[in-house]
């Protein structure tokens, strides 16, 4: 049972306010069940290509070649499990990783090893394998899956990169079906609406979600690549 931490000092208006708050975050709490019990419920999503990904050693470096190819397909490990994928926003015109992406993949691999109890999980950018690897490396990142799509369609087919090679973040969600075609079910991206800069996505890092609860909120903070 929920109960509020009562403080000495605590006024009457604090305390009504805090109550109205509550009732506001349970309704929040309950509309977010629905949205999510209705993308549950999508129909199913169409067939897609079965792209076609580089992928490199963690110690992979420029101008070595010990690099294979991955199917979207042979990403899944076993039918009835969902394939999640992180579209990072490095490669072509994007010639140097985003610091944005790079917050939300520091946290996914932290979680990355539990996720893999349900779902199967990757991070797919237009740069070659040694530039991902080398971020990687830099980052300490050890536990996602990091893959090329190289000059590939797959990122601009899912609306994460445009005509000329500018990227953008997503997330999209795949499944694959009993004869092995493999089908888009949904897919979010971080500008959903004009209104909403940036907020599409950050459900699925703490970050945002914590400094939402103290006074001052989010402010004009923006992560950058100069620190751990």
């Amino acid at each position: 049972m929920w109960r509020h931490t009562r403080l000495t000092g605590e006024s009457a208006e604090y305390l009504a306010a805090r109550e109205e708050l509550r009732l506001a975050e349970i309704d929040l709490m309950r509309l977010r069940e629905k949205v999510a019990a209705r993308r549950r419920s999508l129909p199913p999503g169409p067939p897609v290509d079965d792209y076609v990904f580089q992928e490199g050693p963690a110690d992979l470096a420029a101008g070595d070649t010990p690099l294979r190819e991955v199917s979207l397909g042979d990403l899944f490990t076993a039918p009835d499990r969902p394939l999640l994928i992180y579209h990072l926003m490095y490669g072509k015109r994007q010639t140097t990783p985003c610091p944005m992406c790079t917050l939300w993949i520091d946290g996914l691999d932290g979680i990355a090893h539990h996720l893999a109890r349900t779902a199967d999980f990757a991070v797919v950018a237009a740069a070659d394998p040694p530039a991902l690897r080398d971020h990687a490396r830099t980052r300490g990142w050890h536990r996602v899956r990091l893959l090329s799509c190289g000059d590939s369609t797959f990122k601009y087919d899912l609306g994460s990169e445009d005509e000329v090679g500018d990227q953008d973040s997503a997330i999209s969600v795949f499944t694959r079906s009993p004869d092995g075609t493999v089908h888009h079910t949904y897919s979010t991206h971080p500008r959903m609406s004009a209104d909403l800069p940036e907020r599409g996505i950050d459900l699925y890092t703490p970050l945002w979600n914590l400094l939402d609860l103290t006074p001052a909120g989010r402010g004009d903070w923006y992560p950058t690549l100069d620190y751990h």
